[in-house]
């Protein structure tokens, strides 16, 4: 029971950290050190993925840097990453001595944040706090829901999870996220986004809990005191601002 306290107290003054981190980060609103921020996050994700796809090469950090580095200067960050499975592809042919599995970091985490960038680069730090929301308020759905009436598994993946928390995540997402979404957008338009937006969120959640068990296990790190590692804390963006963006690029 101590133990279980002290977790949670630690996990809880960590959350906070984050929460004020990003609400002064949203407050100065710099594409620059948006572009700062997820550029560290994606490093230390790299080391992370490392070590779920079994990686011993370090030439994956400067693949991702040079990317990175790009990504700063091209209006469409996420195109970057079909110019660099070309020069893996090419290496890979003419020399036949390419490690395939880098090929897996920079489908994920890599793409995935270039994603955000361009999500923050397009639509602004407050497209950003929606996508924050619809991805908290699912998980904190899921949670409460799941606990107080969830009996039905959802997948084999992560057991813990029921079809009853997964449809209350999805429900708080719509609600919560609708209030603070673009205001270009309709109400109706709004719920939609936000359900499917939670949706991949949750898949993004799973495919974590996915690599995880392959890999053997519990955290993908643990540079986040009682939150584990980067990867733990944004599997749900990682997929949500994917789609997020798509979306956007459709009904705006």
């Amino acid at each position: 029971m101590a133990n279980i306290i002290k977790e949670s107290s630690t996990r809880i003054k960590t959350g906070v950290v984050l929460i004020l981190a990003m609400v002064l980060i949203g407050y100065i609103d710099s594409y620059f050190i948006m572009w700062l921020l997820f550029g560290t996050m994606l490093m230390i994700s790299i080391s992370e993925s490392k070590k779920l796809f079994d990686l011993k090469s370090d030439s994956i950090y400067i693949y991702t840097a040079l990317l990175w580095f790009a990504a700063y200067f091209y209006p469409n960050p996420e195109d970057l990453i079909f110019i660099v499975a070309i020069g893996y592809a090419s290496q890979l042919a003419y020399k036949k001595t390419l490690n395939k599995k880098l090929f897996l970091p920079l489908l994920y985490p890599t793409a995935s944040f270039l994603f955000l960038l361009s999500l923050y680069n397009e639509y602004g730090v407050m497209t950003l706090l929606w996508l924050l929301v619809i991805v908290a308020s699912t998980d904190i759905g899921a949670y409460f829901v799941g606990k107080s009436i969830g009996k039905t598994q959802f997948c084999e993946t992560s057991p813990n999870k029921t079809i009853e928390g997964v449809v209350g995540g999805v429900v708080t997402a719509a609600i919560l996220g609708t209030y603070f979404a673009n205001d270009q957008l309709s109400i109706v338009v709004a719920i939609i986004v936000s359900t499917i937006v939670a949706f991949a969120s949750i898949f993004g959640d799973l495919f974590e809990s996915y690599l995880k068990r392959e890999a053997g296990v519990k955290d993908s790190g643990n540079i986040l005191p009682g939150h584990g590692g980067i990867l733990d804390r944004t599997d749900g963006y990682l997929f949500g601002g994917i789609v997020m963006l798509v979306l956007l690029r459709i009904v705006i």
